[in-house]
């Protein structure tokens, strides 16, 4: 069996999306702080944004590529006039994709033109629905991880190593991304990194441009609009799962952070 047909023998096949299609209930499914199960590689044609990808906060303009590792706490903020491709890749699938994330900004008019053809190549499949379309998909995303790791190989070095207050960050965030439902607060987290909370709310704010509570904060509530946008879970079920010491607790935190009840969300959430 060829290699790529054995890539297109995996049940989630790679696909490429829209920008707007990775957010379908709305744009805080990419604003606000989380992680996904698969790999994402976003390729930005138009306009400008922010990127936070583990705790580290950056601008997004044209003919960037940022590539975030399944798992890997991220929000992508999308100005008005943004438009990119996205290509989604299952955790599972083996294409030697890198395991930590990266941020590429392309002067290089070829390279532009590659991944663009290759996204655009895998968009064509999806909607004619040939014949032996996930073998292509699977192509089309080797393909694309080989342009990557091409890109980062001929990236120049770093002038200057990663500072401590980018790692505290950093940190922070995986630690976030892992337990976010725990009920921990920034001060457990802290204490856990044998810093004060006052260093890791500095760290953040500068590093990732918001405070360590609105990092977990951001994060809870990305789950919690999740949830409730899903049949079958109320308040009760969501205040539990999330780590809230009760339904009333947690309509109190949406209500807040969200601007409306938790019923009222729910309908919103799911129609939007």
């Amino acid at each position: 069996m060829s290699f790529i047909r054995s890539l297109s023998d995996h049940r989630a096949a790679a696909r490429c999306l829209t920008l707007a299609q990775l957010a379908p209930r709305g744009a805080w499914q990419l604003a606000l702080l989380h992680e996904r199960a698969q790999h994402l590689l976003i390729w930005t044609t138009k306009g400008q944004g922010r990127v936070t990808v583990e705790g580290v906060r950056r601008g997004v303009s044209v003919h960037n590529a940022i590539f975030v590792p399944a798992g890997t706490l991220f929000s992508y903020e999308i100005g008005a006039q943004g438009f990119g491709l996205a290509l989604e890749v299952p955790a599972s699938l083996p294409l030697g994709l890198p395991g930590e994330a990266h941020h590429l900004r392309l002067r290089d008019n070829m390279a532009q033109a590659e991944i663009t053809a290759i996204l655009e190549a895998m968009q064509r499949e999806q909607s004619r629905g040939d014949p032996l379309a996930a073998e292509a998909q699977a192509a089309h995303a080797a393909l694309a991880s080989v342009w990557l790791r091409r890109r980062i190989e001929a990236r120049p070095a770093r002038a200057t190593a990663q500072d401590g207050t980018e790692r505290l960050a950093q940190d922070y965030c995986r630690r976030v991304a892992a337990d976010f439902r725990s009920g921990r607060l920034p001060g457990d987290y802290a204490a856990e990194l044998g810093v004060a909370t006052r260093e890791l709310e500095r760290a953040c704010r500068e590093s990732a441009g918001r405070d360590a509570g609105a990092i977990l904060t951001e994060r809870v509530l990305h789950e919690a609009r999740s949830m409730l946008a899903r049949p079958g879970i109320d308040a009760a079920d969501a205040a539990e799962r999330l780590g809230f010491a009760g339904p009333g607790y947690f309509e109190r935190f949406l209500a807040y952070h969200g601007g409306r009840a938790p019923r009222p969300a729910r309908r919103a959430t799911a129609s939007a």
